[in-house]
């Protein structure tokens, strides 16, 4: 096998690593170019490839993020992780892990880390990499991964749900939802959420966008089920769609462009979350992306002629 067939079959694994360390659809598929490139023009071979390529896409990734943070920090409104629709990695022995991970919820968890407990984190708990591989990607002894590894786990289980919702159940919910929210029944979406539910979008200053977090139920529910009609009745649609593992949905303009995307937070048999990304540069690699400025002033007319 050559060095390029040895590199596609990592890429899923390569490209998952990259992902859930740098929350970015096209960062992490730079890391994972970068690390072909690395790999392509070494002269010798590892001992492992798939440890040589995990170490690389891994360190890039850590220095990706660290420029990345101060881009963060100074983002318009509240950031979330590009939606991804697809995760190209699977492993039937873990995939509860690997679902749980690249969740919204999970990666905004992951925000709180910093880069080096991240990558230890997402090496360790998610794709079970020993410690003495852990230790190597990241250039740090084995008994200094052992205390990342502590620090972050003491984070993220202390913002993780007490109790999650199976999957089974979080479809059956999000059907629910998608049907009450296309025909505006309030009622029938309040029942759905959470009383302290929150709605909350990212539009990075680029897009019509919340001014603020939608808290609470009869506020939520009021708000979705009075613009949502209005949408469909400029010939928007809504696609149902898993986005990061989770219950979810696309929205598209009368042309198919792509305006966002949403994703629901299902815990204890109600909406706890309702995340949507409108930032138009978040979104361009699901597909072409709409004008969501036009569609605003279209539902703006619609409305005011009734």
């Amino acid at each position: 096998m050559g060095k390029a067939e040895e590199f596609e079959e990592l890429r899923p694994l390569l490209f998952s690593i990259a992902y859930r360390i740098l929350g970015s659809v096209g960062e992490a598929e730079d890391a994972v170019q970068e690390t072909w490139l690395r790999f392509d023009g070494s002269s010798t071979r590892p001992v492992s490839v798939k440890a040589f390529l995990s170490a690389t896409v891994t360190r890039i990734s850590i220095d990706v993020l660290r420029s990345a943070r101060v881009r963060r920090e100074q983002y318009v409104g509240p950031w979330f992780p590009e939606p991804l629709l697809n995760d190209p990695y699977e492993d039937p022995a873990r995939s509860v892990e690997l679902a749980d991970s690249v969740s919204m919820a999970a990666l905004l968890l992951l925000e709180r880390l910093s880069p080096l407990e991240r990558a230890v984190f997402v090496l360790r708990e998610v794709f079970a990499f020993g410690f003495d591989e852990v230790a190597a990607a990241v250039g740090r002894s084995e008994p200094a991964c052992r205390q990342l590894l502590v620090r972050a786990r003491r984070h993220m289980e202390a913002g993780r749900p007490r109790f999650a919702a199976d999957r089974r159940e979080r479809q059956e919910l999000a059907t629910r939802f998608f049907d009450a929210l296309k025909d505006g029944d309030v009622g029938g979406l309040q029942e759905l959420l959470a009383a302290d539910v929150q709605l909350v979008g990212d539009g990075g200053g680029k897009a019509p966008q919340l001014a603020a977090a939608v808290v609470g139920a009869d506020k939520v529910a009021r708000l979705l089920g009075t613009v949502f009609p209005w949408l469909l009745r400029v010939d928007a649609s809504l696609e149902p769609h898993e986005v990061n593992g989770q219950p979810g949905a696309i929205l598209r303009d009368r042309n198919g462009k792509v305006l966002h995307t949403l994703v629901l937070d299902v815990l204890d048999g109600r909406i706890q979350a309702v995340r949507v990304v409108i930032n138009p540069d978040k979104l361009g690699h699901i597909g072409p992306v709409a004008d969501a400025w036009a569609v605003d002033r279209e539902v703006r007319q619609a409305r005011r002629r009734g």
